[in-house]
């Protein structure tokens, strides 16, 4: 019987393309919005759309999430690294769950491998991470984020959606990995 979630294992091939593509596209559409902010906002600084609430604002944030490890000269390796380890694992853990036609959780790891691989191209290619968008609640600033972080997050979530609320569903991908852990093992 199906829940909705899965199809037939015989039909795995058209979403293992569609979530590698959707990756690539989430990918590009993060190196293109980044290069667009580089070019027009970078010289200015900061772009007001919704005035004392929203602005485009030009950052280099060295760190991570809420410029953790900024201060560090050694810091960008460390999260290069971990973006590299985090972002392949997860890419391989969607190509898993897109194999057995799972897609939600297919597409929480599309989502969370998309702003890994993202933010990683940024600190190979300038040592930091291009952030530019900024609101402001008041006098309180909310950390400065990009798309590939909205992709990371929005993954997350779902996960934790289909941890919480979908719980069958996550069991049977993770006993999928672990027997075949199992059967590798012993042989």
């Amino acid at each position: 019987m199906s829940d909705g979630l899965t199809e037939k294992k015989t039909s795995y091939t058209g979403v293992l393309v569609l979530y590698i593509v959707l990756f690539a596209v989430l990918v590009a559409v993060d190196q293109i919005v980044k290069r667009v902010i580089v070019a027009n906002v970078k010289p200015l600084g900061t772009v007001v759309v919704i005035k004392n609430f929203f602005s485009l604002y030009y950052c280099e944030n060295t760190g991570s999430a809420f410029s953790l490890f900024a201060d560090k000269p050694w810091g960008i390796y460390f999260l290069s690294g971990i973006s590299l380890v985090l972002g392949t694992g997860i890419f391989v853990l969607m190509l898993l769950s897109s194999k057995q036609g799972m897609r939600l959780i297919s597409l929480s790891f599309c989502l969370l491998s998309s702003g890994a691989i993202g933010n990683l191209v940024d600190r190979f290619m300038f040592r930091y991470v291009v952030d530019y968008l900024r609101f402001d609640f008041g006098s309180y600033t909310f950390p400065i984020f990009n798309f590939a972080d909205i992709c990371a997050v929005l993954g997350t979530f779902l996960l934790i959606f289909i941890i919480i609320f979908k719980s069958k569903y996550f069991e049977d991908f993770w006993n999928l990995i672990f027997k075949k852990k199992e059967k590798e093992n012993a042989v």
